[in-house]
């Protein structure tokens, strides 16, 4: 059996467990692990929760370790084109030789597991397994493993992380997690351990409370953006913006981030913060300045307003939040400069698609609705009866089919533009299968 075979196979076995399914509860995943003899054990962590920003925040925290010359692990998700992307060894997305071997190892145990638990494992689950079983065999260094979703019961929280980031935290996944900032809030901090370090982005007050409530309940130590560590400046350059950061060991100018948005000069401060808590730096000591301008150079956030064509420049955000496309919407009015903006699109059916489409209704010309791959996604006709409530019917175009969508849109943004295509734009957005999706068809 060839390789592509092989690892098709294991694809499938996974999806069998339900790609959507949830259950949380940390029983199963600890049997697991414990059946492995508990790699997660075998290196320190990093550990991330929040709303928004916790990929890109991951993705350059693990950028700056590396150029420190460390071995990373880094696990995210979801995945736009390959369930891979969610492991990561020092940067880069593990082969699939590796991801069948590592599976073969885990999944008579968790067959084991299945049969003694009243539920079987999810796929989240076994991702995660997975993730930190391919870690210690590596073996890396540090991983840095983000939440999939909450935090205290989230399968990633029998880390114990060392270091524990809260991005921003705004109201998502209120089905799973509360209709507040603060319930939401109380199950992020679950993941926050015994004198651990918290490293926290800006919060409103509601969240702020449990997350200080929780340090004091177990003897952790925080550090907040705006106290601790921040932005001090940010101007925007020729393919992202070049930051004056304040960290906890002092002051780092010229650093170069290749991201769009005062939301990832936020990520940059965070990540800075969450690293030099790991490799020690302080009040009397500074990280090299070298290092980490070249790790913030090298980061990257496919999906994160990621430009994949030009004339018209088309742009990719997987925003599907009222908080992300707010961020979203910011950085697209300071940093482009369009003349002519249309939008691509698709969303979950459990997301306030309303509010999504006010937030861009401002800097949109007009919008095609479509509907992205996944099982859940809202209907075309729905979306589009909310759109037309938003933009006014004129504004609204229908595809059913993502390549339609995207012909509709390009089509659009050059519609009436004399002779240069410069300042025309097309924004695919409202989700991350919407955005991936579409890379499938853009990226070659």
């Amino acid at each position: 059996m060839t390789d592509r075979n092989a690892f098709a196979e294991v694809e499938a076995e996974l999806a069998e467990r339900g790609f959507t399914r949830m259950v949380f509860e940390l029983d199963r995943i600890e049997s697991l692990l414990d059946l492995l003899g508990s790699p997660q054990r075998a290196y320190p962590s990093i550990h991330l929760t929040g709303t928004n920003g916790k990929t890109s925040t991951a993705r350059m925290i693990d950028s700056l370790l590396r150029a420190f010359g460390l071995h990373t692990g880094r696990y995210t998700s979801p995945h736009l084109e390959t369930v891979r992307e969610r492991i990561s060894l020092d940067g880069e997305p593990v082969s699939e030789e590796r991801f069948v071997a590592t599976y073969r190892e885990v999944a008579p145990l968790a067959r084991l597991v299945d049969e003694r638990s009243s539920e079987p494992l999810t796929y989240f689950d076994m991702t995660t397994a997975l993730a930190f079983a391919t870690f210690a065999d590596a073996p890396v260094d540090v991983a840095v493993v983000e939440v999939g979703l909450g935090g205290a019961e989230d399968s990633t929280n029998v880390l114990q992380a060392g270091i524990a980031v809260i991005t921003p935290i705004g109201l998502d996944h209120t089905e799973w997690l509360g209709d507040t900032i603060e319930d939401i809030a109380l199950h992020k901090a679950g993941i926050i351990h015994s004198g651990a370090t918290v490293i926290s982005a800006a919060q409103e007050e509601e969240a702020a409370r449990p997350i200080l409530e929780r340090c004091a309940e177990v003897g952790a130590t925080i550090a907040r953006e705006g106290s601790e560590f921040g932005v001090l400046r940010r101007a925007v350059a020729v393919g992202g913006q070049v930051l004056t950061l304040q960290g906890l060991g002092g002051v780092y100018e010229e650093v170069f981030v290749p991201l769009h948005g005062a939301h990832q000069a936020q990520n940059a401060a965070v990540a800075l913060a969450a690293v030099e808590a790991f490799l020690g730096a302080g009040a009397r000591r500074q990280l090299d300045i070298e290092a980490v301008r070249e790790g913030f150079a090298a980061a990257s956030s496919p999906g994160r307003l990621e430009r994949v064509r030009s004339a018209p420049t088309i742009l990719l955000d997987g925003a599907h939040n009222p908080h992300g496309m707010a961020a979203t919407v910011t950085a697209l009015q300071e940093e482009f400069a369009f003349s002519k903006l249309v939008a691509v699109v698709g969303v979950l059916g459990d997301k306030d698609a309303s509010a999504l489409l006010e937030l861009l209704e401002p800097v949109v010309d007009q919008v095609v609705v479509t509907r992205n791959s996944s099982p859940r996604a809202m209907p075309t006709g729905e979306l589009a009866a909310l759109a037309a409530e938003v933009f006014g019917p004129e504004r609204v175009e229908v595809a059913e089919e993502m390549p339609d969508a995207i012909e509709a849109a390009v089509a659009l943004a050059e519609e009436d533009v004399p002779g240069e295509l410069s300042g025309v734009g097309v924004l695919i957005t409202g989700s991350v299968v919407t955005v991936a999706d579409a890379r499938r068809l853009l990226k070659r």
